[in-house]
């Protein structure tokens, strides 16, 4: 297990990254977290950062019961789970595991928990960018409308192939694309909130409302208008709004 903490409040949460990033990856937007209200976990999935080197597996379930593990370690009896893209698909299933100790889930920019609605085209230029660096630079481009400077999409591109190993990152792209709990998913109860971007177009809104809004009974919806699939990024503050206010309404 590799993660990071912040803050020192009681509203707990295991912080999932994404294809593309790592626990850094949060870095951002942790400037609009009270320290005393929150206690995040970042945490480096097998395969990224100061886990490149660990042996996988490579999948969602491992994802899963790491993040359990690592709330095990900081001895919390419940905590929330914020997940990234394919790190929100792994939120659900943390949720599976452990349905009495997840508080709530909150899920920005996610993939859901069935297969991904990808081309078999899609799927083999996606396949292709655990080597290729043109093909993750595109992938974060179109996945961010296109309208951000190239120099930011290459610094992504640029980093997550300095802090992934390619097995791990091509290991994932099967479980998060391929992977089928679907119906498990369907029966979670868990207060959930879903963050779309409005230039999302790789997890476009249209498709969290046909897939978490229609599968969750208790999922809400917050549309981000000026971010695209990396709100961390795009908008940090106002991500950081909408996660604080969900964790703790109070």
């Amino acid at each position: 297990m590799s993660y990071i903490t912040y803050g020192g409040g009681p509203h707990r949460a295991v912080l999932l990254h994404g294809w593309f990033g790592d626990a850094q990856c949060f870095t951002p937007m942790l400037q609009g977290i009270d320290p005393d209200r929150f206690t995040f976990a970042a945490m480096d999935f097998r395969g990224y950062g100061s886990a490149k080197g660990s042996s996988g597996p490579f999948n969602m379930a491992t994802v899963a019961t790491d993040a359990i593990a690592v709330c095990d370690s900081l001895g919390w009896a419940q905590f929330s789970v914020v997940g990234h893209s394919m790190g929100g698909k792994a939120a659900l299933r943390t949720a599976i595991l452990a349905p009495n100790r997840v508080q709530r889930i909150c899920a920005i920019t996610p993939v859901w928990a069935g297969k991904a609605p990808l081309d078999q085209d899609t799927v083999q230029f996606f396949r292709s960018a655990a080597e290729q660096f043109d093909a993750r630079r595109a992938i974060i481009d179109t996945s961010t409308g296109g309208r951000l400077p190239s120099y930011w999409s290459k610094s992504v591109a640029t980093r997550s192939m300095e802090t992934c190993s390619a097995r791990a990152f091509a290991e994932y792209f099967e479980s998060w694309a391929l992977d089928d709990f679907d119906r498990e998913a369907a029966e979670l109860a868990n207060e959930t909130l879903v963050v779309a971007g409005g230039h999302d177009l790789g997890v476009p809104e249209q498709f969290i409302r046909e897939t978490w809004l229609r599968r969750l009974s208790n999922a809400r919806l917050t549309v981000l208008p000026e971010s695209g699939h990396y709100p961390m990024d795009e908008c940090p503050l106002i991500l950081a709004a909408a996660v604080s206010t969900f964790l703790d309404p109070s």
